[in-house]
């Protein structure tokens, strides 16, 4: 098989699994926060760091956060058919170039970049920023590559005037065309709060790891049961009960339903 055909391919196996992908590459790199210098984490929460923390997190945070908006952004303004959520293989009615797609092609994908990235930084631990980084980008790159070729076979000229002039992955602002649709919250609200439930459960995660992490040379089981209750657990309940709702929302009352010419 052709090296351009086995890219392709495994391009399009790892399209199908695009959801699940991530999360076991999240969970691969806990180990990694292992290897950090321990004295760090003992430092950082016995409260000597406690600005630095506070600063590095709201970095982190928003680093996520930019990530989360641009994902709402291009899901809630992106027309039927051009950016769907099929697994099973690549669709699409109609070659989208305007909106969030005149400046980036891939605006999903380096939106889910984003998030993880916040959560890597928040680690602080850069080589898992550095490891995680490279493997996203591998497993992105051959997705890109496949759905590329499929767009490519698709549309012929059209894509490859579009693709000539807008960036792949790093977005260029001065191309920006105003799109047909007009961003729409409930189809932010419908398609968007299992993300960001994940993205606050990944931060949960790693402040977790990182207090363990923390009281390594002694014994977390000394701990007591009010000394695990940690403030990230608060955010996280309120993050459920959001998804609960919303989630509850979509599939039981109309009020999130579907907008005519919207996935």
């Amino acid at each position: 098989m052709a090296l351009i055909e086995s890219f392709e391919k495994t391009g399009n196996t790892l399209f199908k699994y695009r959801g699940q992908i991530p999360v076991l590459i999240f969970l691969l790199s806990l180990p990694i926060l292992f290897l950090t210098n321990e004295s760090l984490y003992q430092g950082l929460y016995a409260g000597k760091y406690t600005l630095v923390r506070l600063i590095w997190s709201v970095v982190a945070v928003l680093i996520s956060l930019s990530g989360l908006a641009l994902r709402a952004y291009t899901v809630s303004t992106t027309p039927k058919g051009t950016s769907g959520r099929n697994r099973s293989g690549q669709v699409a009615d109609s070659l989208n170039t305007k909106g969030i797609y005149s400046v980036v092609r891939h605006p999903l994908y380096l939106a889910n970049y984003l998030i993880w990235a916040g959560v890597l930084v928040f680690s602080l631990n850069i080589w898992a920023f550095i490891i995680v980084s490279l493997v996203y980008w591998l497993y992105y790159e051959r997705i890109m590559f496949a759905e590329e070729a499929f767009l490519r076979s698709r549309f012929g000229a059209d894509f490859e005037d579009w693709a000539s002039r807008v960036p792949a992955i790093i977005p260029n602002w001065s191309l920006f065309e105003k799109g047909d649709m007009s961003f729409s919250f409930k189809t932010f609200l419908r398609r968007e709060y299992a993300t960001f439930f994940s993205t606050v459960f990944s931060f949960v995660v790693v402040d977790y790891v990182l207090f363990i992490l923390s009281f390594v040379q002694f014994c977390p089981c000394r701990l007591s049961c009010s000394e695990w209750v940690r403030p990230s657990l608060y955010v996280l309940a309120v993050a459920l009960v959001i998804t609960l709702v919303l989630r509850t929302l979509k599939h039981h009352t109309s009020i999130l339903k579907k907008d005519v010419g919207r996935d």
